[in-house]
């Protein structure tokens, strides 16, 4: 049994205690924000405050591997869940009325999750860690303690008390101040980050949830349209763009982000409910990697790096939650399977085996829309890949609209199963290419530029 502190009593956080707890081993939880956990879901949504989530009332979603990590391994998270009312959604029903093969295929069950807002999720997983998890709220860190060799053996709080620990888990998300700390202490952090730039504005409704009649997100021009069920009968809508986009600025009044929606005839219906919510914007995310290495310091061992605190990118994606749940599992098999003076490098080596590569493959979808957007901006047409990876990204879509196996194959990266490089398959990146050419070209879904600025003006 080992002595762990977790920083961070967000989803991942509580869900890596939760697993770390089971498997027998002695967990604190600590958690800045001071407000307790509330009675109930409509509670957790009007009025807990939770000032260290920056995203906690932006739109959210839970990609089906989120909700088979959950199944596996927290069940009773999964049942709260369900007793809230969270929304079922399978992509695979979004399947188009002309593709005429429509036989299931082996492992289909495995599209299919469950999702809510944001506080609902967390108010479900809170309620169940703070009976068996010694969960502290309102205490702050000031520093680690180390053995003086940048071996982290506890933290001090402002409070004054020493926590010892053999392993302290960062999951103090987008925003840690580990890598500080670490400095403190001789030891030091690898990071590198892109500020992509991407701004969000948000609407929340209630009512007859809408039917889903294209993607979650859809790429329309030089904004995006995110639009996402909720639990009960909640959703959100969200318009994204480039942040240095400046006539977007004027989302936030509810008039012009209304018409640049209703001008999207896949997405116009998800206005047709009551408005729970102003327009939410957010704002200065900044995609970041962080690893602990040697170097000009000493590495330091004692302490893991999970979920957002590791690496985090565009939430538009939606892969953060479900990606840190399965970044908590990983923590939680590679402490069974290894020695405590192995554990720094076998925790490394299974991050960047499988969580790194999602990291890198959502960087890259973020560059290409951006190259994207750009260039719509000035008027030219859209940028041709650069290379052959590209090519088959563009075509992606096109050909997923037609073919039930590449239509599987793009849906399994988009919901975290599998491999984030599955696409890069010879034989299915031939497919791709040989169905982009073939296809006739879509019909615009929404507004140009040109069209786009009216609507803003």
């Amino acid at each position: 049994m080992a002595r762990i502190v977790v920083l961070g009593a967000g989803v991942c956080g509580l869900a890596a205690a939760l697993m770390l707890r089971r498997d027998g081993h002695d967990v604190t939880v600590l958690e800045r924000d001071p407000a307790p956990v509330p009675d109930s879901n409509e509670d957790a949504w009007e009025r807990w405050e939770r000032a260290g989530v920056t995203q906690f009332r932006q739109a959210h979603f839970l990609q089906p591997l989120g909700r088979i990590v959950l199944e596996k391994e927290l069940p009773d998270v999964r049942d709260a869940l369900v007793a809230a009312a969270a929304a079922r959604f399978d992509p695979l029903r979004l399947m188009p009325p002309w593709i005429t093969d429509r036989r299931p295929r082996p492992g289909d069950e495995r599209f299919a999750t469950i999702t809510a807002r944001r506080p609902v999720i967390e108010h479900a997983i809170a309620r169940v860690a703070q009976e068996e998890v010694d969960v502290r709220r309102g205490v702050e860190v000031e520093r680690l303690v180390s053995n003086g060799v940048a071996g982290i053996a506890g933290v001090r709080t402002t409070g004054g008390e020493d926590l010892p620990a053999d392993l302290v888990v960062d999951a103090m998300g987008r925003r840690s101040r580990l890598p500080a700390w670490l400095a403190d202490v001789g030891a030091r952090v690898h990071e590198q980050s892109e500020d992509f730039g991407f701004l969000y504005y948000t609407r929340f409704f209630r009512g007859e949830r809408p039917p889903m009649l294209g993607p979650l997100l859809m790429a329309i021009g030089t904004v995006s349209l995110l639009t996402l069920p909720g639990d009960g009968d909640t959703w959100s809508v969200t318009v994204l763009g480039a942040a240095g986009d400046q006539p977007l600025k004027r989302l936030r009044k509810v008039e012009a982000w209304t018409a640049v929606v209703r001008a999207c005839p896949l997405q116009a219906h998800w206005l047709e409910g009551e408005p729970i919510t102003e327009i939410v914007g957010m704002g200065g995310i900044v995609d970041r990697y962080r690893r602990l290495v040697a170097g000009s310091g000493q590495a330091a061992t004692g302490v893991a790096l999970l979920a957002d605190a590791c690496a985090c990118t565009n939430p538009s994606l939606g892969r953060g939650i479900a990606l840190g749940l399965r970044h908590a599992q990983l923590l939680r098999d590679t402490l069974r399977k290894e020695e405590p003076g192995r554990f720094a490098e076998a925790w490394d080596a299974a991050t960047e085996a499988e969580f790194t590569p999602w990291y890198r493959n959502t960087i890259q979808q973020d560059r290409e829309r951006l190259r994207e957007i750009d260039a719509l901006q000035q008027g030219l047409e859209r940028p041709r890949p650069a290379d052959r990876q590209g090519a088959v990204r563009a075509a992606l879509m096109t050909a997923a609209m037609v073919d039930p196996d590449v239509l599987r194959a793009m849906l399994a990266e988009r919901c975290c199963l599998g491999s984030p490089t599955a696409l890069d398959e010879p034989e299915l990146a031939e497919r791709v290419l040989e169905l982009g050419r073939d296809a006739e070209p879509a019909p615009p879904a929404g507004p140009d530029r040109k069209q786009l600025l009216t609507l803003l003006a």
